[in-house]
């Protein structure tokens, strides 16, 4: 192959390179994920559970039962891995559920958090 007909190759591929490049750059960054912690106490049933992750989070019954059990048993569980914003929506809306009108003494909503998934 001669320079020129090297040079005539090597420009179309050059210039493929550096349009892709000038596209990944323009991609959005993925935002990092994170977690949706519910915590356990004592003052909500697992009918309460159920009840809102399948009102808040659209989960079936069977998930929602499995997400009470693993709060009951181990003080917390992960209810939804998601971007950061979204977690806070999640979180506040746990908050803002309600009380469990199944307990007599119950003050409020449960509790939950966020935190980076590692």
């Amino acid at each position: 192959m001669t320079d020129e007909s090297a040079t005539a190759v090597a420009e179309p591929i050059k210039a493929t390179v550096q349009r892709r490049k000038e596209r990944d750059a323009k991609k959005p960054k993925k935002q990092p994920p994170y977690h949706v912690i519910l915590w356990n106490d004592e003052e909500h049933t697992y009918e309460y559970v159920i009840a809102m992750m399948m009102q808040l989070f659209g989960y079936p019954v069977e998930k929602g039962f499995l997400l009470a059990k693993e709060v009951d048993t181990q003080g917390r569980v992960v209810v939804l891995t998601t971007t950061r914003e979204h977690a806070e929506l999640k979180r506040d809306q746990i908050h803002a559920y309600g009380k469990d009108d199944l307990i007599a003494g119950c003050k409020g909503s449960m509790t939950a958090t966020i935190e980076p998934a590692e």
